[in-house]
């Protein structure tokens, strides 16, 4: 009996120490799932702060996005008074957008977030960098909404400020040129002055808000992420943030960097007015009432030039110069009113409307190449 019993106790404490065992090597081989810091709280945003939503790891003025915050770049940028510009894209776990066209905005589902910085390089007097501002666009089930945050001078912090705003910059550009501008903050009507479009609701038109520059035709290159450059739109798919259900866009419905010298001239002068133009001169949005349909898409069709303003009377533009009788008259950029508006810092002529305070002299620069580049009118 007592043999018995030391036989059990032995065999009892060999047990334990085999479960002890195995326990502590599963415990060795734990690896606790990382868990993105963000918080998009929808009752509560727009924050009153932005680090409030944790976009940011670290010091904030880095823009070291969080995990699951990814860094995006558009083929071509928007004109902002020589601003650099950083942005990012933010989606809960399990949601995904949706694919709606090449030249359409992707749909993305309620919680996500844009986030877009505006800052320069080599700021006067001591050649550091200064962010202005960062601005989010937040979908809602009600749709999206804005939110602007203003940077302290101390570069810690930024505020909720939606009322618009100017401040001065100046900078040293790369030709070591000092520049100024007296950079303007937009308020939340002047957002939704482009980024408003029309649509038709349960047989009511209504006004909806929608972002601008994520189309697949803008994303369809690659992204340097870390050490890898991937297809920004298969970076979104392999993220999860996108549905895996179409076909990337070919080299002709995509646009390119208008910046790029060997590409074709024509090209260049698409994808600028695309990506500076089209948000208001498209069928439903702020300025469609005007004969001009800039979007890259609508700019290579069979009415291509036409939809650029070649050769299109500006019979009900008034108070204009009478010289400008055309929208674009090739060869002559005197008598092209889509020209004397790029070229002009008067807020009352300027285009685009809102965006920019003083000329972008490369933009201008290509435009007037192009223009001179064009048949003349029949």
């Amino acid at each position: 009996m007592h043999k018995k019993l030391l036989s059990f106790l032995f065999l009892l404490s060999l047990l334990i120490v085999l479960l002890s065992s195995c326990n502590g090597e599963e415990n060795s081989e734990y690896t606790p799932i990382p868990t993105s810091p963000v918080t998009v709280d929808l009752t509560q945003v727009p924050y009153p702060k932005l680090s409030d939503y944790h976009f940011f790891e670290g010091d904030m003025k880095n823009q070291l996005p969080s995990l699951n915050v990814i860094p995006y770049k558009p083929a071509s940028s928007l004109f902002s008074d020589y601003a650099h510009k950083k942005r990012f894209i933010w989606m809960p776990i399990g949601l995904k957008g949706t694919y709606n066209g090449d030249g359409n905005v992707l749909e993305l589902p309620v919680g996500a977030a844009l986030i877009k910085t505006f800052y320069y390089d080599n700021v006067q007097p001591n050649n550091d960098t200064r962010i202005i501002e960062t601005r989010i666009m937040i979908r809602k089930s009600t749709g999206w909404i804005f939110a602007n945050y203003v940077w302290n001078t101390e570069q810690t912090e930024a505020f909720l400020d939606l009322n618009g705003s100017y401040t001065n910059i100046s900078w040293k550009d790369d030709n070591n040129v000092i520049q100024t501008a007296n950079y303007r903050i937009p308020s939340e009507v002047q957002c939704i002055t482009c980024h408003k479009k029309k649509e038709i609701i349960n047989n009511v038109e209504q006004v909806v808000h929608i972002p601008i520059g994520i189309k697949p035709q803008n994303l369809n290159f690659n992204y340097t992420y870390g050490n890898v450059s991937q297809n920004q739109l298969t970076k979104w798919i392999e993220q999860g943030y996108l549905e895996n259900n179409f076909t990337l866009p070919t080299e002709a419905n995509t646009t390119i960097d208008y910046n790029d010298t060997s590409k074709s001239l024509h090209l260049r002068a698409r994808s600028y007015v695309d990506i500076n133009c089209a948000h208001c001169h498209t069928e439903g949005r702020h300025c469609d009432y005007r004969p001009m349909r800039y979007s890259f898409t609508e700019t290579g069709s069979a009415n291509g030039l036409a939809n650029m303003g070649v050769c299109v009377s500006t019979q009900d533009m008034q108070n204009f110069p009478p010289a400008l009788s055309k929208i674009v008259t090739p060869g002559n950029i005197n008598r092209s009113m889509m020209y004397y508006r790029l070229n002009t810092d008067n807020e009352t002529y300027r285009m685009p409307l809102h965006g920019r305070t003083i000329i972008h002299q490369e933009g201008i620069a290509l435009m007037e190449q192009w223009i001179n580049s064009l048949t003349p009118c029949n």
